[in-house]
């Protein structure tokens, strides 16, 4: 994904769409099937969501790197790069307390959201030529995508500090 940034046109910029969906959508079905067939490991719990968080910071970075996030526009970009950041250090900072933070069905509407936005973006101006108001969408879409992430973020917020409040006043093992 990263190397087909770096070439010029069309072809380069559709292909680096169809792989970051290639990558979302074996992303889902990964999930699925795991879940579905009993098959869940320690090993995909620990590595999807920071799959998710990485195909995402990644592209986000790409998009603002090569001018298809600009001015006001990249705002958005750093408010979902603030939220995951916040929410994967509560969880490294909860662990140790055997604390977990769950992931609720709007965090994972928040993912989707996200992943479909971003496709939007990857297109670039070259987007438009194929699906009308496609760059619009993208760019449109990206707030959609941080309001779920500032929304699913301040949930996972105050679970989180209502769990370090308690570990604070010494009562840590009633939030386990």
């Amino acid at each position: 994904l990263i190397v087909l940034f770096f070439f010029p046109g069309p072809v380069a910029a559709w292909s680096a769409v169809g792989l970051f969906v290639l990558a979302a959508i074996t992303d889902f079905f990964d999930g699925y099937f795991a879940r579905s067939l009993n098959q869940v490991t320690a090993f995909g719990r620990f590595l999807d969501p920071i799959a998710d968080k990485l195909i995402v910071t990644v592209t986000l970075f790409l998009l603002v790197a090569f001018d298809r996030l600009e001015g006001l526009w990249i705002l958005p970009a750093v408010i979902i790069l603030v939220r995951e950041i916040l929410i994967a250090g509560l969880r490294e900072f909860l662990g140790p307390y055997n604390i977990k933070v769950k992931v609720s069905p709007l965090a994972k509407w928040k993912t989707t959201v996200q992943l479909i936005v971003i496709s939007f973006l990857i297109a670039g101006p070259y987007g438009d030529l194929v699906i009308p108001y496609a760059n619009m969408i993208g760019h449109y879409g990206l707030i959609i995508a941080m309001i779920l992430t500032v929304i699913t973020g301040w949930d996972y917020l105050k679970a989180g500090l209502n769990a370090i409040q308690k570990i604070d006043s010494g009562n840590g093992d009633a939030v386990k």
